[in-house]
């Protein structure tokens, strides 16, 4: 029984996404097979050479490292060819997915069955990187393709990386997994858009636009525009999706501004059709807070960027890459004291090994620093105290890929029908192990974004800085305005899969 839905689609290779990530699947394995190879002819070659030497210990691990890789490539090499089977038999499905854990794994997760009847408990096979890649997001939709019984492949929405999944042996495992997944509510969810269905056609009437989606006035000079003060008023009212979040100053002027067809000085050229293939405010604020986790513990503040140096400020030193640095600058220093002591023998060249890697990770996170992490550091700390801000209401959403924050912004004058005007990624405030300690505490609300000085090279993306109840939000690339390409619906496709109605 392949998953999916009755289709023109004559199978899930036919989606450009899969079969690309397929390739590039392939195209692993067989690297892995030709350095493993490669690796295991120099150790036979340098056993031969150094025999009864010291030196020969440094052969016997090549030797291991090359039977390493040669293992892992036949094993890759075998499960693509698993995958492109089960892909060319069938077509995509959405499922709504719940990730569990039992003891001594954390690679399991629960797929609801397209008409809601049972649920399928499965084991990934991939290592824990992988996994991420695909791990459901809070809304916990995958894709499907494959047998439930036998195995098939999992992906997220968009048919991106792909990962083989089988069934979990043990009908005692399978109830406990299953009976976790139906307890945060996996039966209850609403059931996904297939792949396969269309997506609304766009707009084909020119004069149909968005009235409240370009609005101009003089720049700020009241007091709420001090990015150090606390956004939001004392009740909490400019956080309802329902309330009128133009901003207002002494003179009673107000702006708003966006991504667009902008003059010179970027003021706004005038409204622009709206996008119908663009999922609403509503919809998406439905979204966020069905995704929405309460934090337990806040993040510890981090110094004022408009009062301190750059390299002062936690997310800017991680934003330019510092930590990588002092990580490797300390395995250096730790390598340089063994030696030291004199080590001789295979012990000296052991160490040496150690020491090649660790100075070339060096020098690596050292250029990386001084040629993109400095630079987008300093336009962060510009755009962070740039004025004036412009405003825009905020959904907060996480992607499926990896679980990043991703702001997605809506006019501020826009009703619960308004539609998304430009996306922005974040990094993650918070510590490895919470990632999201630290990102506003309401998952709709209003930002005020900074910047708009700097730009990528083809003058399409801006860089700014959003801030959300008085303290920044460091972002991971530039602004993504709706420029009309269908990249942009995808996206948001994607960080929030679509419902059936």
């Amino acid at each position: 029984m392949a998953g999916g839905t009755t289709s023109a689609t004559a199978s899930a290779l036919d989606v450009e996404a899969t079969a690309a990530e397929l390739e590039r699947y392939r195209r692993r394995a067989d690297g892995l097979i030709g350095a493993g190879a490669v690796t295991l002819v120099l150790a036979v070659g340098a056993s031969s050479l150094l025999i009864g030497t010291w030196a020969s210990d440094a052969a016997s691990w090549l030797f291991a490292l090359g039977i390493l890789c040669l293992g892992f490539g036949t094993g890759s090499r075998f499960n693509a060819r698993r995958m492109r089977r089960a892909l060319g038999a069938g077509v995509w499905s959405a499922h709504p997915a719940a990730a569990v854990a039992r003891t001594g794994h954390a690679t399991s997760l629960v797929l609801r069955a397209p008409d809601g009847s049972e649920a399928w408990p499965l084991t990934v096979i991939a290592t824990r990187q992988r996994y991420e890649l695909v791990r459901p997001g809070p809304d916990g939709v995958l894709w499907w393709c494959g047998d439930p019984r036998v195995g098939g492949v999992i992906a997220p929405p968009g048919g991106g990386p792909l990962i083989w999944a089988k069934p979990l042996r043990g009908d005692r495992v399978r109830r406990r997994l299953v009976a976790q997944a139906e307890s945060e509510g996996l039966m209850r969810r609403a059931a996904p858009r297939q792949p396969q269905e269309p997506l609304p056609a766009p707009a084909a009437v020119d004069d149909l636009y968005d009235p409240y989606d370009r609005v101009y006035a003089a720049p700020y000079d009241g007091p709420h525009d001090n990015p150090d003060a606390d956004d939001s008023p004392a009740d909490g009212s400019d956080d309802s999706p329902d309330a009128d979040d133009s901003p207002r100053n002494g003179s009673g002027d107000s702006s708003v501004h966006g991504p667009g067809p902008a003059t010179a000085d970027g003021v706004p050229l005038g409204p622009r059709p709206v996008r119908l293939d663009l999922p609403t405010y509503a919809v998406l604020a439905a979204h966020a807070r069905r995704q929405a986790r309460p934090q337990d513990k806040a993040l510890r503040p981090e110094a004022d960027v408009s009062k301190v140096p750059w390299w002062r400020v936690r997310g800017l030193r991680r934003a330019a890459g510092v930590p990588p640095v002092v990580v490797a600058f300390t395995f250096c220093a730790a390598v340089g004291a063994v030696a030291l002591t004199g080590p001789t023998g295979s012990d000296a060249l052991k160490l040496g090994a150690v020491g090649v890697l660790v100075l070339g990770a060096l020098v690596y996170s050292c250029y990386r620093l001084l040629a993109v992490g400095l630079p987008a550091a300093r336009v962060l700390a510009r755009a962070a105290v740039s004025y004036p801000p412009h405003l825009r209401r905020y959904v907060l959403l996480y992607h499926p890929e990896g679980g990043a924050p991703v702001l997605v912004l809506f006019p501020a004058l826009g009703g619960l029908h308004a539609r998304p005007d430009a996306v922005l990624a974040l990094v993650p405030p918070g510590p490895r192990k919470e990632p999201r300690r630290g990102l506003p505490a309401l998952p709709v609300g209003t930002v005020r974004l900074h910047g708009w000085q700097d730009s990528t090279p083809d003058g399409r993306m801006p860089f700014v800085v959003p801030w959300i109840g008085g303290r920044p939000l460091w972002p991971a690339g530039p602004l993504w305005g709706d420029d009309g390409r269908p990249e942009f619906a995808r996206l948001l496709e994607r960080l929030a899969p679509p419902l059936e109605t």
